[in-house]
């Protein structure tokens, strides 16, 4: 096990917490506490969630982008988005929750809890026999058949002018992508951060294509194991386990890597192997 430096949640990281909670599948929420005046409900009446949620059934949970959701009996659907510093939990049925809790599903034997510190994460709820709008509007997953190169294609001549590192950030096509898996994925397609979308050739986007992929499915293989007792490194030959080095290098090429602010986020990459056309 690695020592994981916890970034803000993405893709893999989601899935992580996701998982945690499965212990609560196919079984029935018994009480509902919670912090009514927390940030973190401010999208949603959380007296409606804790009446609806009580003695509700937990069925079926999923994950896509950067959110999750949990589908109860009586057709209620819970979205939970961590933010920078949310997390999923369990804990025992007896739990008293601390001020970070801010809602916590209590069922026979367990306690299934949504902690975070600094707030930025959100609740939403919806009643209805069908999902809510704003879960049927997150884009296509970058696994799904929808991402095909054409597709990445057709974004990147749309924003022709921004820098790739920006244009991997945007969730509209590439959801759940966040700062990390983007420096991965650019390492791995060997393209500088500051390439213009609109400069890339048909075989450089169709590696964004593949390592985007590639990424996204061993990420969520390595980090999102719920089997774990907590998150876990991606091995060394990932660019993940060098970037916040000081004196970092590069596991390809062993030259230094580089850090600086790309599309106003922290960047690292390789000179020797992501060179600047």
């Amino acid at each position: 096990m690695g020592s994981y430096t916890k970034p803000m949640p993405e893709l893999a990281e989601v899935e992580f917490f996701r998982r945690r909670w499965n212990p609560g599948l196919g079984h029935a929420i018994d009480r509902v506490l919670l912090h009514a005046h927390a940030g973190v409900f401010k999208t949603c009446d959380p007296a409606l969630l804790a009446h609806r949620l009580t003695g509700a059934t937990l069925l079926s949970s999923e994950a896509a982008a950067k959110q999750m959701l949990f589908c109860a009996s009586g057709d209620a659907w819970l979205g939970i988005h961590l933010g920078m510093t949310g997390e999923l939990n369990l804990q025992p049925a007896d739990y008293v929750p601390q001020k970070r809790d801010h809602l916590v599903l209590v069922q026979g034997d367990r306690a299934l809890v949504f902690a975070d510190f600094r707030m930025f994460g959100r609740v939403q709820f919806h009643v209805g026999p069908t999902a809510p709008d704003w879960w049927a509007s997150i884009a296509p997953a970058v696994l799904s058949s929808a991402f095909t190169i054409e597709a990445v294609a057709t974004f990147l001549r749309r924003r022709a002018r921004t820098p790739i590192k920006a244009v991997l950030l945007m969730q509209e096509r590439f959801p759940g992508i966040g700062n990390w898996m983007a420096d991965e994925i650019l390492w791995r397609a060997a393209l500088h951060p500051r390439r213009l979308a609109g400069s890339l050739t048909e075989k450089e986007t169709a590696a964004l294509q593949h390592e985007t992929r590639w990424v996204a499915e061993h990420a969520i293989k390595i980090i999102g194991n719920a089997d774990s007792p907590t998150l876990v490194d991606p091995p060394k030959t990932w660019l993940f386990r060098h970037r916040w080095e000081n004196g970092g290098k590069c596991p390809k090429t062993r030259a230094l890597l580089l850090r600086e602010t790309v599309g106003g986020r922290t960047t690292c990459w390789s000179p020797a192997r992501q060179k600047l056309r």
